[in-house]
């Protein structure tokens, strides 16, 4: 029996690897690590407003229109689907996310992947607590990936500061953060997604070592081989910066909570979840920084490309 996946934020931080792990355990002949789910049965559906564009960056069985503000594309997205990946785009209100999760339990989706944060199960002020609690309401089997911060938010969130200030301005304090590659985040969710064992848990997932980001701003200054330093603004001051680069309040309000924790001491903890669900160890943020070192160096003469 073919079993249909879909994967939601596939254009996203996370979601764009899902696809890729997706498709490369789809692809697979079998051997020791082969997934639970036959090669010949799995079928990869990307839900994305743009499935043309998506077309163009991804191999996957089926492209999608979707959007979380238009319930009339639901009913295409979810038809014969079996398990899903659920990511909560920044700019989307809850409610809609609820209201799609709601839909995923009445068309009888079986098992649902939701990218979370961690700590989420007790933060009640966060967006992903609410989205939990829903999924497990909805009778819906579910595996929760409480996620550490990306270390590609280094690259995509504060890319533009890096390469023309060579600084990070996060209010984190001295505060410790075990950075996680969405690599390898993608990785774990096509092991839930296509693996047994993983039903109605919660993974907490960080990578294997914990940074302050003076230390963070240190590994990208050796990898670019420019100065990065690292600054601590204010809360106010934060904010109005990241409104001058173009943030929405919400986004701007959301990451400073996610710095606050790490000020408080509260973003510190590393697990081994990640290297016991895939069987080796997660990529360090040395190893993200040399990889992406031309997404972090200044542009023009001396910089990157």
């Amino acid at each position: 029996m073919t079993r249909t996946i879909l994967v939601t934020g596939a254009t996203g931080t996370v979601g764009r690897h899902v696809v890729t792990e997706l498709a490369d355990r789809a692809d697979t002949d079998g051997g020791d690590e082969a997934p639970d789910v036959a090669s010949a049965d799995l079928r990869v559906r990307v839900a994305v407003r743009d499935p043309d564009e998506a077309a163009e960056r991804f191999e996957a069985d089926e492209f999608v229109a979707f959007d979380f503000e238009k319930p009339e594309t639901w009913g295409q997205t979810l038809a014969d689907v079996d398990g899903a990946f659920l990511v909560r785009p920044p700019t989307v209100d809850t409610d809609d996310v609820t209201a799609f999760v709601d839909a995923l339990g009445r068309v009888g989706v079986d098992h649902v992947v939701y990218l979370s944060t961690l700590g989420a199960e007790k933060n009640p002020l966060i967006p992903h607590h609410r989205i939990e609690k829903r999924i497990a309401e909805s009778g819906v089997d579910y595996t929760f990936l409480r996620a550490s911060f990306f270390m590609q938010n280094l690259t995509e969130v504060h890319g533009r500061e890096i390469r023309e200030r060579g600084e990070i301005a996060v209010p984190a304090g001295d505060g410790e953060t075990s950075f996680v590659d969405g690599r390898d985040l993608g990785a774990v969710a096509a092991t839930v997604l296509t693996g047994s064992g993983h039903r109605n848990r919660s993974y907490d997932l960080t990578g294997s070592e914990a940074l302050t980001y003076h230390e963070a701003a240190r590994v990208l200054s050796d990898a670019t081989g420019h100065e990065v330093r690292y600054r601590s603004p204010s809360v106010p001051a934060f904010v109005s910066r990241r409104r001058d680069l173009g943030d929405p309040l919400g986004f701007a309000l959301l990451m400073v909570a996610i710095y606050g924790t790490a000020r408080l001491g509260l973003a510190g903890r590393v697990t081994d979840t990640v290297e016991r669900l895939l069987g080796r160890s997660p990529r360090d943020l040395r190893t993200f920084a040399t990889d992406y070192a031309d997404e972090l160096r200044p542009e023009g003469p001396g910089g990157g490309p």
